[in-house]
């Protein structure tokens, strides 16, 4: 299956005095992404069930993201989010931010995330629910 997309507008709180999108602002769009991936995919209220009711954490582990071409204020822009690594306790997803022209795209940045899953009442590792897993391997066809 295909990675999930989010568009959205490039923000005029979103760019530093250079007038680009400050450098922290993609890890932002990273993770807009992967609550709108809940949004879609399993309803409106998912993401926040997930936290407040089931419990259910991801928080960071590592992460990393290369830049490649300036985003500016008023651009139209859209988060790739694909799944690199599945584990039992943890994801890696992968994340492309592109400035998008009608069919072309830039690629603005690139990232991965690493999270482990975690019970927020306890806050340690747990073994990831299968409908959570369901969803994260809609995101790739083969995963390592």
């Amino acid at each position: 299956m295909a990675p999930f997309r989010y568009p959205f507008a490039v923000r005029f709180s979103d760019v530093d005095h250079a007038g680009i999108v400050y450098y922290p602002v993609f890890y932002h769009y990273f993770h807009v992404a992967f609550e709108e991936l809940f949004r879609e995919r399993m309803g409106a209220q998912a993401y926040l069930d997930l936290l407040d009711t089931r419990r259910i954490g991801f928080p960071a582990v590592r992460s990393e993201c290369d830049y490649r071409s300036p985003l500016r204020f008023a651009d139209s822009a859209e988060t790739e989010v694909r799944l690199v690594k599945l584990g039992t306790k943890s994801l890696a997803l992968g994340y492309r931010v592109s400035r998008v022209h009608g069919a072309d795209r830039v690629l603005a940045a690139e990232g991965i995330v690493t999270a482990a899953v975690v019970d927020l009442e306890a806050f340690r590792a747990v073994e990831m629910p299968d409908d959570l897993r369901a969803l994260f391997l809609e995101l790739s066809e083969s995963v390592g």
